[in-house]
């Protein structure tokens, strides 16, 4: 075939999905190169949490918790769609902790299971005490060398300013401004500022916490098992010879390059956040590609590539749904989590009305966000109403307490409304100040209780774990009451598109009739989720996408067998 290079296996995207898998790979002593379409490493995953949802971990055992993987299965069955098979389910549920298992022994990734909820904890088999989540530790960023500056960003929601990592923790102790929160800022400060040699040549923090630890801890362990990430280098398609994946096209330096693979590919690249086409062609729910939280270069490139190839599609309607918070000039939403669950806020419509519990999960908010203005054309934007007290005392997006408000960024001044009352606030917002007005009295009266009647914010136990647990009878519950009133534009938004290529419980890809491609895998958002539509808990993006990679890259090189 006059391959320009031959290796055992190529990735196709650098996120901890992809990244895991040709770790391992290259550990059973494969012959493995990953190619990365942008010019930075990391993918989604770097902009995210790093959260993975783990059932049955050993790191949940260590901190007490006993769980049962029947009870995993069985709670994700209930909520994944009906036509994702229930070996993917299981073989995700059987694999889990095997997988993070192995990333603890080979990599200097640490994991800690978090008392965190299940997102629907309360239907069978779901933790209302949580340690299915598990969050990374901090990792040094020194170790990558010079592969630092080229790691992608977190994304703006996860960093303070767009430059200075955090913890959860950090981030809980300068939410409550709790003891020791000013020495601990400015510790964190002094230590990117005096960071003297990498001041001068890039903005990345050496201090990698959430997504940005995981990908650096993986790239550091691919770094010494010699497998080469190849950056600025998009695939343009898969080669087929006879039905079977053999290798794959790339553009290097503006040409093109071709790649044999003597075992496989294994497409890792993301979903379709930013290709405004496919969103209009596929998920009518979800169109807006500038209000997706994914990254630029997510633009489905390899599930297109797949489908060409042979590939069956599934659930192409599907995303990881999220309200978000939309900054003019960013390429990206920003992930609303904390905020709508904190006391002395609501979310109202374009009539003013209240239409949802602030309080539920993202995806849950994000999903019916975009399903009352597909019907009612009223929720997007849809806004974030909070009093002067909330605007002192929390975050909201990109505002910030304690910075007055002409001290705030322009383009926030731009989307931020200020009313001294709240007819006021309404006319500002373009909204009917007589709902608005009935809407917080209603409100009011029931919060000042700690009752929601319509919506029961506050009631399941994750909406409590966002809420300010300093305030009572409902952390998510306070009336507005104190002036000026503040709104701000809040939008249905995704942090990235979730349906894709058809694969098999070995993470091999499937055409409509169910029969794999040989040498072709697809994991994280290059593949339908075997959530469906769902969003079970915190980490069931990337726990999946690290799992199947784990199980593809185990398949590929024979240690299944």
């Amino acid at each position: 075939m006059g391959w320009d290079r031959e290796v055992d296996i190529v990735v196709v995207g650098s996120g901890a999905g992809g990244m895991l898998s040709a770790l391992i790979a290259a550990k059973n002593r494969a012959d493995v190169l990953i190619i990365e379409k942008d010019k930075l490493w990391g993918g989604s995953s770097a902009t995210s949490g790093g959260g993975i949802w783990i059932p049955g971990s050993d790191q949940a055992k260590a901190a007490g918790f006993e769980d049962n993987l029947d009870d995993a299965f069985k709670y994700v069955r209930a909520l994944s769609a009906d036509n994702v098979p229930d070996e993917n389910i299981r073989a995700f549920v059987d694999n889990a902790a095997p997988m993070l298992r192995w990333v603890t022994a080979n990599t200097g990734v640490v994991y800690t299971a978090q008392p965190y909820p299940d997102y629907h904890a309360e239907n069978p088999g779901g933790s209302v005490t949580g340690y299915r989540t598990h969050l990374p530790e901090m990792f040094d960023g020194t170790l990558l060398g010079d592969d630092l500056k080229t790691q992608r960003f977190p994304s703006p929601a996860a960093s303070l300013f767009g430059y200075l990592n955090w913890t959860f923790a950090e981030t809980y102790q300068l939410l409550y401004r709790s003891k020791g929160w000013l020495t601990g800022l400015g510790r964190n400060m002094a230590k990117y500022w005096f960071d003297w040699p990498l001041r001068f040549t890039s903005r990345k923090d050496r201090r990698l916490t959430l997504g940005n630890a995981l990908t650096g801890g993986l790239r550091v362990a691919l770094n010494e098992a010699g497998v080469h990430v190849w950056l600025k280098t998009p695939m343009r398609e898969l080669v087929t010879e006879g039905g079977k994946v053999t290798g794959v096209v790339v553009e290097k330096d503006g040409k093109p390059y071709r790649i044999g693979t003597r075992k496989g590919v294994v497409l890792a690249a993301g979903g379709f956040d930013k290709n405004q086409q496919m969103r209009d062609a596929n998920a009518p729910l979800y169109r807006n590609a500038q209000y997706s939280g994914g990254v630029t270069s997510n633009t489905g490139d390899a599930i297109r590539a797949g489908a060409a190839a042979g590939a069956g599609t599934m659930n192409m309607q599907s995303a990881w749904a999220a309200p978000v918070f939309y900054i003019p000039g960013e390429d990206r939403g920003r992930l609303c989590t904390i905020e709508r669950a904190l006391p002395g806020c609501i979310m109202v419509n374009q009539k003013g009305q209240r239409y949802l519990n602030e309080a539920a999960s993202y995806h849950i908010v994000g999903q019916q966000m975009a399903r009352r203005h597909l019907e009612y054309h009223d929720a997007s934007p849809s806004w974030m109403v909070f009093d002067n007290r909330y605007r002192h005392q929390f975050p909201m997006g990109p505002l910030l307490p304690l910075v007055p408000d002409w001290l705030q960024s322009g383009a926030v001044k731009t989307i931020l409304k200020k009313g001294g009352t709240l007819g006021e606030l309404a006319r500002e917002m373009g909204v009917d100040a007589a709902a608005l007005e009935a809407n917080v009295a209603r409100f009011n009266t029931y919060a000042a209780k700690g009752e929601d009647p319509d919506f029961q914010r506050g009631v399941a136990a994750y909406d409590k774990m966002y809420g300010d647990y300093r305030h009572q009878p409902n952390p998510c519950l306070r009336p507005l009451t104190e002036g000026p009133f503040y709104a701000m534009p809040i939008y249905p938004g995704d942090i990235g598109t979730n349906g894709g290529l058809r694969t098999n419980a070995r993470a091999q890809v499937v055409d409509d009739a169910g029969m794999a491609i040989p040498g072709l895998y697809a994991v994280g958002n290059n593949a339908a989720s075997s959530m469906g539509e769902s969003y079970p808990g915190a980490g069931v993006t990337i726990g999946p996408a690290m799992t199947f990679g784990y199980i593809a890259a185990r398949d590929l090189t024979g240690a299944n067998d």
